[in-house]
């Protein structure tokens, strides 16, 4: 079964996050695509967090109409701080048999070499990059060290980078959607609408749970 994951916060979720994993499913032709709400995310602060259990509860109501899309709470049910590598590594644990794709955005790529065991990412799981409005799209040499660079190699029949591990690094063009998720605090906070911009349940959520004022 081919599954692709998209880890965040989703604080809140939006439609920028459901069309690009929408359109990795289809372009891969991945059976589902599953999303992890983190617990707490390594690389940011999120002082206008909503509480975990509201952003899951957001990201159900997002993705309930599409049977292609999943949400899993295992990030939130371990706490701490949400690392990617103990992510995979417990998803592999579940289901030795499935294959991940990693559905990550140009920006976190661009700086994956400060994620916590960043190598070993490379060896559970193929990496898929979808640009983001206002960062470059990097080659992979451009990314890693040289040493491990050089586990790589370029296949022109697929279009991706494969490693020694049988992994691969793979740009996705997708729709870029220059939607930010503070920006929708923001329009919250000031009390403007959130129309268009994420789906009618999800603003519905935030509206009757007071969440971002």
């Amino acid at each position: 079964m081919g599954t692709a994951i998209l880890g965040g916060t989703f604080n809140p979720i939006h439609y920028g996050h459901l069309r690009v994993s929408e359109e990795v499913r289809e372009t891969l032709e991945l059976d589902k695509v599953i999303f992890i709400p983190t617990f707490i995310p390594p690389h940011k602060e999120e002082g206008s967090s909503a509480s975990p259990e509201h952003r899951l509860e957001m990201t159900r109501l997002a993705v309930k109409d599409n049977p292609s899309f999943e949400v899993s709470d295992m990030e939130i049910k371990r706490g701490g701080r949400s690392y990617s590598v103990a992510t995979l590594k417990e998803l592999y644990e579940k289901s030795p048999e499935i294959e991940i794709n990693f559905i990550v955005g140009a920006d976190s790529f661009n700086d994956i070499t400060t994620w916590r065991e960043y190598e070993e990412i490379f060896k559970l799981t193929n990496l898929v990059v979808v640009p983001r409005p206002g960062y470059p799209v990097k080659k992979v040499g451009e990314v890693l060290p040289i040493a491990l660079a050089r586990k790589f190699w370029y296949d022109s029949k697929t279009g991706a980078y494969i490693n020694d591990y049988g992994r691969s690094v793979r740009h996705v063009e997708t729709t870029l959607l220059a939607i930010s998720a503070s920006d929708m605090r923001a329009r919250v906070k000031r009390g403007r609408t959130l129309r268009y911009l994420l789906p009618p349940e999800v603003e519905g959520y935030i509206k009757s749970n007071g969440l971002y004022r």
